[in-house]
């Protein structure tokens, strides 16, 4: 299952994500959107949860959570 995580810190890195949503469960990949131009981060990222419900849980606990300040948005990702 696909997450989007919004509003992260610009400072957040990936692998802080990464260790996040991995508390929850497996974690195939973890994007996080740079800028092409700066190269900074956008705010926001994906993250890739093989297993559902482990993706589940980390969308219901974590959604609304403070990372770095910010009060994180979690959501199953669009498919495009």
């Amino acid at each position: 299952m696909k997450l989007l995580v919004r509003n992260l810190s610009r400072s957040t890195t990936e692998q802080e994500i990464r260790i996040l949503f991995s508390t929850h469960g497996s974690v195939t990949e973890c994007n996080l959107v740079l800028d092409q131009k700066t190269g900074k981060s956008k705010g926001f990222a994906f993250v890739e949860m093989p297993n559902e419900s482990e993706a589940q849980s980390a969308l219901s606990t974590l959604h609304e959570t403070r990372m770095a300040k910010n009060r994180i948005r979690v959501k199953i990702a669009q498919k495009t």
